[in-house]
């Protein structure tokens, strides 16, 4: 049994701490990786110093409007990459424009969320994407299976 991986890429230190409340309610082990610019993410990804040990995530959770490098780029090389290209990315994001939508699709991703502005609708969006990934998509482990909290 291993830890569910998550990775999210976002820079609002509130979305953070709240997509982090609301995993950490979880039944399930998951084990959240925040990272707040599109640089980073793409070293942690493909394990660049310093983060030769990080876990490949199961999950990418993220958000457009990032520092460095833009979400859509991080989307680009993530789906791009045959290391990289299998793990599931949800794009969370303020971003309505249906031109974002349309280019976040045809990038490969796995599916676009926008974000809502209210607190108890921000958890129960974060849940809801937990419930689905974890509970209900079949995916690619490694044969390993995630674990449920003690």
């Amino acid at each position: 049994m291993k830890q569910i991986q998550v990775l999210l890429i976002e820079d609002n230190p509130g979305d953070t701490e709240l997509t982090r409340q609301a995993l950490a309610a979880s039944k399930l082990s998951i084990e959240l990786t925040a990272l707040d610019d599109g640089e980073k993410a793409l070293k942690y990804l493909k394990k660049e110093t310093p983060y030769q040990k990080a876990e490949k995530p199961d999950l990418v959770l993220l958000d457009l409007n990032l520092p460095k490098l833009a979400g859509g780029e991080v989307l680009r090389e993530i789906k791009t990459d045959n290391a990289l290209r299998s793990i599931p990315v949800v794009v969370l994001t303020s971003s309505e424009e249906e031109t974002e939508i349309s280019k976040c699709y045809a990038e490969g991703a796995n599916c676009y969320i926008v974000k809502p502005v209210d607190f108890n609708s921000f958890i129960t969006i974060v849940n809801l994407i937990e419930e689905f990934w974890f509970s209900v998509v079949k995916l690619e482990t490694g044969g390993k299976k995630a674990q449920k909290k003690k």
